[in-house]
């Protein structure tokens, strides 16, 4: 088994804030429409397969943009497309999709649920892809989990508070060769921004447990280098974004939406 562990220094976010604009996303998906169903404004690049728009069983085709589509497209093997699957829509309690892809060189399936969207609760997501030309080194799946309220309670812990006994933001993936996990814990550090702890945790599995050990003896050097940079990479790109201007309220992201889907 290997582990790594990196704290990086982030601008944070503000709960309110956060959630305001959550709602917003959700109140502007709430009055659109995919093409082929009935509603608002036209979603770009989403046509509506089959059922009715943001109900359980809809289905929809993700194409590059679907106002451009045509029926050579709509001739096209399926393999070449993604698609969504509504599971479930009740805003006061769960929002759940499912999303398939098929290609030549790669099929996925990702599912995700998020509680009490409203007021964003834990989101799982879980996920499976292979090679379909590979064999069983060529497989992955994996489960992410985010408890939102467990985070922004460990991002205004007062200082000298114990960490949660869980990371708020946990992943596991897991292949023939060996199992990750990889945990994500802010904390409120000086100045109003928070220090993220990252811990990365390798280890190999069954019978093949020996051999993974012996590549994780032998890279760790690299392995630790590049699990540092990415969170250094991650960090980085985070505090750009959030710096790169006044970040908008709800009401103007909702009107930015609106345009978007206008246009």
């Amino acid at each position: 088994m290997a582990r790594f562990d990196h704290t990086v220094t982030v601008t944070s976010l503000d709960r309110d804030w956060f959630e305001e604009c959550a709602k917003a996303v959700l109140d502007t998906v709430d009055s659109s429409r995919a093409r082929g169903g009935d509603g608002g404004p036209t979603v770009p690049g989403i046509r509506l397969l089959k059922g009715r728009h943001l109900r359980p069983g809809a289905r929809y085709e993700i194409t590059s943009d679907a106002d451009e589509a045509t029926d050579a497209l709509r001739a096209a093997p399926s393999d070449d497309l993604i698609v969504v699957t509504v599971r479930e829509w009740r805003r006061a309690t769960a929002i759940a999709v499912e999303q398939r892809m098929e290609s030549a060189e790669l099929t996925a399936r990702l599912t995700a649920r998020l509680r009490t969207p409203d007021r964003p609760g834990a989101l799982d997501v879980g996920f499976r892809m292979r090679n379909p030309g590979g064999g069983p080194l060529q497989r992955a799946s994996g489960r992410a989990g985010l408890d939102l309220p467990a985070w922004w309670a460990a991002a205004t812990a007062r200082p000298g508070s114990l960490p949660p006994a869980r990371a708020p933001l946990a992943v596991r993936a897991k292949h023939r060769l060996g199992r990750a996990r990889l945990t994500v814990t802010p904390r409120p550090a000086a100045g109003g921004v928070w220090e993220v702890g990252v811990t990365l945790t390798v280890r190999g599995r069954s019978l093949l447990r020996p051999v993974a050990a012996l590549a994780l003896f032998f890279g760790q050097v690299p392995l630790r280098r590049a699990f540092r940079s990415g969170a250094d990479r991650a960090a980085a790109r985070w505090n750009e974004v959030l710096a790169s201007g006044p970040l908008p309220d709800a009401g103007d992201l909702r009107a930015e939406l609106l345009r978007a889907l206008a246009d």
